[in-house]
């Protein structure tokens, strides 16, 4: 081989034209890719007649019929010389059959064509295939540019067919990863949703298309694929006619008659609805889909045809944004109505379209389709819907015969009233974010059924067990008081020497309901068994007081500023408590103090304590501030997650293995402005008073009232000196500073303190805190599908615990790799006990294609968040013929 050719060049000789290398390409192709020892090469037009002699082939011999007989060259490749490899160059046409000499020798040799439409073919690997040369001809103007060649040669397979080479002329066009249709007609969409003008731009892929001759096999393909042709068709009306499609065959019900005459034929609606499902759920094309499908509702005026149909009837439609809009417009409608309506079917609903397109989380966000608030707005139905069916079961108020009975009926199911009052008010927040005003009715509903369905009921049937409570001395039976805590929460873990260290950490205004959500979050990390429970809070409920109960004390008493001391030494202030718990061996820091530490520093700190507190505040933090109450909520759920952390370093970065969360108090909160009618009139402020908030009042020589609680603060915290009036019920002696976050009375919120009792486990203990995702399995053996559409049950086979987690899956049907169906998104987190309350199911659409009855085809579910394989179904597609028509 020649110094050119290693060094990968290929070799030029002196005269010749600018083809000479691509037929130095093509000779070698026959020589050494085809082995052939003979290749025939007919020159008609004689354009090499003077270079051939100079072409640079080792090893091969070259002989000119122009210069040597047939009859001689005959003799000598049969009989002289049977190995060689020789070129047979004619500067004439082939002779016909009948007249050819040579034929039976050019009928076992190589031929080689070096016009361009031959060359192409040899480049292409398509020499073989010389029925495509006039094909080639027709796309000369496409063929003319090296680069596409070149792109065009890494799709090109030898056995392509003049279609299947202009869809992958279409592809180089587009560039399409694939060039196949679905592939083809979404990258065209998604350059035309990059133009300014809309719909009716013209893309700059469909520019180049025409110009090449590309634009007829494009819309020879487009008709084979879903049926469009138009006079003269358009990208325009197709996308028009392909979304209207989709929204008629996911109704259920009568598409409206103004859009009827969009829907294409029959046969290929399946397609459409494979395809739109593909190229919207496409990570990088499914913003084009967003644009575009919003540019055609405006187009036909589409909410202007919705008429009378109904959320059910669009349940499975995710064509429009417009049509989620109307979803959650319709489901916010029912809940306001749902004393008259019922609430059946929206939480089902709410939850299907959360995961759906236009709403789900693992999608792209842009300002056009703000998903985290279509997310938040169906999280707020679903907590709305809840709540209306917690008020219908205690519709006849809250009765329970003891105070311990009320408490721990707060503790076991009352407790989610506020919780999913807060989660509403949440989830509502992030969708106003978004400017929508959607809410807005419901809000106001949401608002008053909370405040008038339960808490006003439930200050009344609590304050009559409250009387009695403090009249026997602030206990019930057990249940530990708060400011015991130390003694019967911190001592005797401590005493019994099974762990080196405790670890307190100290949340404040951190309430019950919220600690649930902690202690369910901590059960689902590997190692940690959280325990939650509860202590009686002090009276007054607030910082002060709270926070020196649960330090390790004997006495506690108040000074004549209201300041409380423990063993005679103040409480207020981190350096105050570290030089009381270093009596019992122990440090206070705070939260944010040991999560700036480096490992090492960290565990320096606390080496020489036998007990740490650990001070964490982002609750009271922003709901006691008038500016900021109205985050309190989503202060709530950021502590949630800073709390789940802490504890996870306190475990993992400093040793820990006993940790313990609890609270100073809790609080009350609504979103609603306070009226008078909140007020508790306090009249002329009272001679010895010493503190004067919101919701309590402190002092000496405080007597009865009528319209306040009154107590000895000794009788509720043990601690000396003062008296306290709380105002009744819900009600604040003043709105001063903000009023919608108050804490400080005896409220169930105000005073159900939680202790959640975090352990680390290992061994075999440990193995069993492992979490896994629910398990999911297809119901029924042997699928079999014959029809274009077919509906699979799934059945979550068990319930989700806190150990057990939920699961979002794609579900489809997939021929190898490709997807041959729609692909469908559900989350299985059911925590019914009944199995048949945890089937779901999902309507698949076959892609219009010829399917082998023989072949075996898989239902796939996949973890949209990771995309494990979660099980793999055999399916065998045997389609009747009717499905043909």
């Amino acid at each position: 081989m020649s110094a050119s050719e290693t060094s990968g060049v290929l070799p030029l000789f002196t005269g010749a034209d600018a083809d000479t290398p691509r037929v130095l390409q093509g000779l070698r192709y026959q020589f050494e890719n085809e082995r052939h020892r003979i290749v025939f090469w007919n020159d008609p037009d004689e354009e090499f007649t003077e270079a051939v002699g100079t072409l640079s082939l080792d090893g091969v011999t070259l002989l000119r019929l122009d210069q040597t007989p047939a009859l001689a060259v005959k003799i000598r490749l049969e009989r002289n010389d049977k190995v060689g490899r020789y070129l047979i160059y004619a500067p004439f046409a082939e002779p016909a059959p009948e007249e050819d000499w040579l034929l039976d020798i050019r009928l076992y040799s190589g031929i080689f064509r070096a016009d361009r439409a031959s060359m192409q073919l040899a480049e292409l690997g398509l020499g073989q295939n010389q029925s495509l040369r006039e094909h080639l001809r027709k796309r000369n103007k496409f063929l003319a540019s090296k680069d596409r060649l070149a792109r065009l040669g890494r799709l090109v397979q030898s056995t392509d067919d003049a279609t299947l080479l202009d869809r992958k002329m279409l592809a180089v066009l587009t560039r399409a990863d694939q060039a196949e249709p679905f592939a083809l007609v979404s990258a065209l969409f998604h350059d035309l949703a990059s133009q300014p003008d809309g719909l009716s731009a013209v893309p700059t892929q469909w520019e180049e298309i025409t110009r090449y001759g590309l634009d007829v096999p494009f819309w020879e393909m487009v008709q084979q694929t879903f049926g469009y042709s138009g006079e003269p068709p358009r990208l325009r009306n197709l996308l028009i006619r392909l979304l209207v499609t989709d929204f008629s065959q996911s109704l259920s019900g009568t598409l409206p008659a103004a859009l009827a005459h969009h829907v294409l034929p029959e046969g290929t609606r399946a397609n459409v609805v494979v395809f739109l499902n593909q190229w919207r759920d496409s990570a990088s094309r499914g913003n084009s889909y967003d644009h575009l499908s919003e540019r055609v509702a405006e187009s036909l005026s589409l909410s202007d045809h919705l008429g009378e149909l109904t959320a059910s009837a669009l349940a499975r439609v995710y064509t429009f944004l417009t049509l989620e809009k109307r979803i959650a417009s319709e489901l916010r409608d029912r809940i306001v109505h749902a004393l008259q309506q019922g609430t059946k079917g929206i939480e089902d609903l709410a939850a299907r379209r959360q995961n759906g397109h236009w709403a789900s989380p693992n999608l792209p966000e842009t300002a056009e389709i703000p998903r985290r608030a279509f997310h938040a707005l169906y999280t707020a139905l679903m907590a709305a819907t809840e709540l209306q069916e917690l008020l219908t079961r205690y519709a006849n108020g809250f009765s329970f015969a003891t105070a311990r009975e009320f408490y721990r009926a707060y503790e076991r199911d009352l407790y989610r009233f506020d919780q999913l009052y807060r989660h509403f008010c949440a989830a509502a927040q992030l969708a106003q974010a978004a400017g929508w005003d959607i809410l807005k009715p419901l809000e106001d509903s949401v608002e008053s059924r909370y405040l008038q369905g339960f808490l006003t009921p439930l200050s009344v049937a609590w304050g009559a067990c409250l009387e009695t409570l403090l009249k026997e001395g602030w206990t019930l039976d057990e249940v530990d008081n708060q400011n015991r805590f130390y003694e019967r929460r911190v001592k005797p873990i401590l005493d019994k020497g099974e762990v080196k260290r405790v670890f307190v950490i100290v949340s404040d205004a951190f309430r019950y309901e919220a600690a649930r959500e902690l202690a369910a979050e901590l059960n689902g990390r590997f190692r940690f068994r959280a325990e939650l429970s509860s202590q009686l809070g002090v009276l007054p409920s607030y910082t002060a007081l709270g926070m020196a109960s649960l330090l390790p004390h004997s006495t506690l008493e108040y000074n004549s500023k209201g300041d409380v001391l423990a063993d005679g030494k103040t409480t207020v202030g981190i350096e105050n408590r570290k030089k009381i718990l270093a009596g019992v061996g122990g440090v206070a820091i705070s939260s944010d103090e040991i999560l700036a530490m480096k490992k090492d520093e960290g565990r320096a700190a606390i080496r020489d304590h036998r007990v740490v507190y650990l001070y964490h505040n982002t609750v009271d933090a922003i709901g006691d501030s008038a500016s900021t109450e109205e985050e309190t909520f989503s202060a709530v759920a950021r502590a949630i997650e800073e709390l789940a952390n802490l504890v996870r370093h306190v475990i993992n970065g400093l040793n820990g293995s006993y940790v313990i969360v609890t609270a100073d108090h809790g609080f009350l909160y609504q979103s609603s402005a306070l009226t008078l009618t909140d007020k508790s009139q306090l009249g002329d402020r009272p001679t010895g008073m010493v503190i004067a908030k919101k919701r309590y009042l402190i002092g000496t020589g405080l007597s009865p009232q009528d319209h306040v609680y009154h107590g000895e603060t000794e009788a509720t915290s043990g601690a000396t000196g003062m008296e306290f009036w709380l105002p009744k019920g819900t009600s604040r002696f003043h709105f001063t500073g903000g009023a919608r976050f108050v804490h400080g009375g005896a409220m169930l919120q105000e005073i159900v303190v939680p202790v959640i009792t975090v352990r680390e486990l290992e061994g075999a203990a440990a193995a069993t805190t492992k979490t896994r995702p629910v398990a999911v399995h297809v119901l029924g053996n042997n699928i079999k599908v014959t029809t274009n559409r077919h509906r699979i049950q799934l059945i979550q086979t068990e319930a989700v615990t806190e150990r057990i987690k939920p699961v979002t899956l794609s579900v489809a049907l997939y021929d190898g790799a490709r997807a041959i169906t729609n692909v469908e998104t559900l989350t299985f987190d059911s925590t019914s006990s009944e199995m048949p309350e945890r089937i779901k199911s999902v309507l698949l659409t076959l892609k219009s294609q010829s399917y082998d009855r023989k072949k075996p085809y898989h239902l796939i579910l996949r973890g949209v968040e990771d995309s494990i394989e979660y099980q793999r179904v055999d399916v065998t597609i045997d389609q009747a013929f009717e499905n043909d028509f």
